[in-house]
């Protein structure tokens, strides 16, 4: 390069001129930010409608209706009513099975139990992938990095007068797979928190009712 030629520091023209083993890992960490922002807007999605299907079940629940009649309106349409309504099937279908016998109400409490983690495992479906990709991806980004420095240094072995103009593109190219891998790390890192949250409070709402709901039970099963 003469002394004076202006350097074309655009990204697209840096990732372009990258070495293959860099542009490998920059495609990859593109790859991981495309999935973790489809899991982050399904389970966005997903978590909108259990918390709206959860509070719809509990005003129907709490409303003093007949719970015969409303154990046959979940069971004619369960996956509309979601997961705590699933919960309550299970728990109530149990019960009918065993009622008038001694261990009725704790054949619905290991019934509800099993629904609850079925529950809560299905709403945890791909959180392990967010939670790898924000712990992951800054690495993956960083051997990009020291990959890239490391080949713009070993460039410089059979020069004659290194400068920064010789080893600036290098290392500004290398510098955006670390970008890159930020970039897909914080949003992932971020939507694994705030749903783990919600998920831990729809988990208190499901404990709470199945506390609730087996007393309910246990009145019937006395009187």
């Amino acid at each position: 390069m003469q002394p004076g030629t202006p350097i074309d520091m655009s990204i697209t023209t840096l990732i372009l001129q990258a070495t293959l083993p860099v542009q490998i890992i920059m495609l990859l960490l593109v790859l991981i930010s495309v999935v973790s922002w489809t899991f982050i807007f399904s389970k966005r999605s997903a978590l909108k409608r259990a918390q709206a299907q959860t509070q719809n079940f509990e005003d129907d629940f709490w409303s003093g209706g007949d719970l015969a009649s409303l154990h046959q309106t979940v069971t004619k349409r369960r996956s509309e009513h979601g997961a705590l309504a699933r919960i309550f099937d299970a728990g109530m279908t149990e019960f009918i099975k065993a009622h008038r016998t001694t261990n009725a109400v704790d054949g619905a409490r290991r019934a509800m139990r099993a629904a609850f983690q079925r529950e809560i495992d299905d709403l945890e479906t791909n959180l392990g992938f967010l939670a790898s990709a924000g712990s992951v991806s800054p690495y993956i980004g960083l051997l990009g990095t020291v990959w890239g420095i490391m080949h713009s240094f070993l460039g410089l072995a059979g020069a004659e007068q290194a400068t920064l103009a010789a080893v600036a593109p290098g290392i500004a190219e290398a510098l955006i797979a670390t970008a890159i891998g930020l970039f897909a790390a914080i949003p992932a890192v971020v939507a694994y928190n705030r749903y783990t949250n919600d998920i831990d409070r729809l988990a208190i709402h499901f404990e709470t009712f199945v506390d609730e709901f087996l007393n309910i039970l246990q009145r019937q099963s006395n009187a």
